[in-house]
C-alpha cells in the first residue's frame, strides 16, 4: 500500500501542508461553514473553469468528528458564509471539529490531484488514499496530553470526504486512512527549523548549543519554548492564550463601527496590515483612507503583552543568548515589538525578515520531521530474507 507524505500544520489563520517529495503545496484560509447539500452556483457549466480552492464544499464523514456527516464550506468559500467560524481565543486545537475538516478537506484535495493517480487506487468516483502525517499541536496542549487522543482519533478510522458542488472534483470521495500519525509540539519544530536542513543536516553551527527561546505568536495562542543542549526544556516551556486573533478581531469591529466597511474575515485585517504597498489604508467610498490609529493602538497594546511574556521568562532564564520571534503573529507584530524593545530593555531578539518562510515554518519543520521518521523506519525493517537456523 502506497503511504504519502503529508506534512500539515493547522494554523489559526490558515493551514499549510506539504505533501510527498516536496512537489505540492497548499494553503487554506482555516474558516469553515455549515452548508446544505445543494449551494446554489451560478452558471453550474462553469463551474469546471473555477478554482476548486475558490469553492470547496464538502461533506465529512469521519468517526473522530463531534458532528458526523455534516455539509462544510471550507477556506475562501467559507468567508462568503453568513455562518462562518474561525477558532475561539481558548480553544484547544485538539479537540475542535474545525482542525479535523481542515485536516481531512486539505488531505482530500492533495488524494484528488491528478498527479496522484498512480500513488492511490480510484475505483469510479472513489479514490483510497492512505497518507503518513507529520503534524502539530501547542505546546500547552502537549504538555496536557492532549497529543495523544488526537492521534488515536485519526489512527485506525477511515475518514471520508466527499466534494459536492467543488469545481473540477464534484462528486469524488476520497476514504482518508494514515498509515501513522506523528505529533510534535509546536515550538520544538520551530527549533528544528531554524537549525536544520530538509536531510536534518545542522545547518546553523553557531545556533545548535547556544540557549534559545522560541515566541511562536499564533492566532489564538502564543508558544515560548526554551531550548538548551539541543532539548526543549519541558518545565520551562510554556502556552499562553494570547494571540493575534482577538485583536484583528477587535480592528474590524472599529473599522465596522467607524468607517462602515465590512472586512469579511481577520484574514483581510492582516493583508490591510502587512501589505507592502498602502498599508494600514482601506477604501471608503472610493477614497483611500488611513486606519493607522486603529491598528496601531490594538497592535501596540498586544505587542506590549507579548513583550510582557518575553520579559518574564527571560528572568527566570538569564542565561539565554537569543530569542527568536516566529509565526504568522509576530509577522503582524514586528514593528511594534522592535520598537518597543528599543526603548525598553534591548534583549538580542531576530525575527524573519522572509514572510514566507516564517509562515510555513511549522509546516517545514513537520516535513523534515516526518520524512526523518519515514527514513529511519525503512532502515530499520528487516530485509525480506529467509533466515538460516
Amino acid at each position: 500500500m502506497n503511504s504519502r507524505i503529508a506534512a500539515v500544520d493547522v494554523g489559526n489563520d490558515s493551514i499549510k501542508a506539504i505533501f510527498g517529495e516536496l512537489e505540492y503545496e497548499l494553503n487554506i484560509p482555516n474558516i469553515v461553514g455549515i452548508d446544505t447539500e445543494d449551494r446554489p452556483v451560478i452558471g453550474i457549466e462553469e463551474l469546471n473553469n473555477k478554482n476548486p480552492l475558490e469553492g470547496i464544499h464538502i461533506k465529512v464523514h469521519s468517526p473522530a468528528l463531534k458532528d458526523n456527516n455534516a455539509i462544510y464550506r471550507v477556506g475562501h468559500l467559507a468567508t462568503k458564509s453568513d455562518n462562518a467560524t474561525e477558532l475561539d481565543p481558548g480553544s484547544a486545537k485538539s479537540e475542535e471539529d474545525q482542525t479535523l475538516v481542515m485536516l481531512f478537506a486539505t488531505l482530500a484535495l492533495d488524494a484528488v490531484n491528478e498527479e496522484n493517480s498512480n500513488t492511490f487506487p480510484r475505483v469510479k468516483n472513489v479514490i483510497d488514499a492512505n497518507y503518513t502525517l507529520g503534524t502539530g499541536l501547542p505546546l500547552r496542549e502537549v504538555k496536557e496530553g492532549k497529543d495523544a487522543g488526537y492521534r488515536s482519533k485519526l489512527v485506525g478510522s477511515v475518514h471520508q470526504v466527499e466534494f459536492l458542488v467543488t469545481p473540477k472534483y464534484q462528486g469524488l470521495k476520497v476514504n482518508i486512512k494514515f498509515n501513522e500519525v506523528k505529533i510534535y509540539p509546536e515550538g520544538f519544530a520551530a527549533y528544528i527549523n531554524l537549525v536544520m536542513d530538509n536531510q536534518l543536516k545542522i545547518i546553523n553551527k553557531d545556533l545548535i548549543d547556544k540557549r534559545i527561546i522560541i515566541q511562536d505568536i499564533g492566532g489564538l495562542s502564543t508558544d515560548i519554548a526554551v531550548i538548551k543542549n539541543r532539548n526543549v526544556d519541558d518545565d520551562k516551556a510554556q502556552g499562553f492564550n494570547l494571540g493575534v486573533s482577538e485583536s484583528l478581531e477587535a480592528i474590524r469591529e472599529e473599522i465596522r463601527s467607524k468607517h462602515a466597511i465590512e472586512l469579511d474575515s481577520r484574514r483581510d485585517v492582516v493583508e490591510i496590515i502587512t501589505r507592502k504597498n498602502d498599508r494600514n489604508h482601506i477604501m471608503v467610498k472610493g477614497s483611500r483612507t488611513s486606519v493607522h490609529d486603529i491598528t496601531d493602538r490594538i497592535l501596540l497594546e498586544l505587542a506590549k503583552k507579548q513583550y510582557r511574556l518575553l520579559r518574564n521568562v527571560w528572568q527566570k532564564n538569564s542565561q539565554t543568548e537569543i530569542c527568536y520571534f516566529v509565526g504568522g503573529g509576530a509577522n503582524v507584530l514586528k514593528e511594534y515589538i522592535k520598537t518597543l524593545n528599543n526603548n525598553l530593555d534591548g534583549y538580542n531578539i531576530d525575527f524573519f525578515e522572509d514572510e514566507k518562510e516564517s509562515i510555513w515554518m511549522m509546516a517545514n519543520a513537520y516535513y523534515k520531521l516526518i520524512t526523518d521518521f519515514v527514513r529511519k523506519s525503512e532502515k530499520s525493517k528487516p530485509s525480506q530474507e529467509p533466515v538460516k537456523k
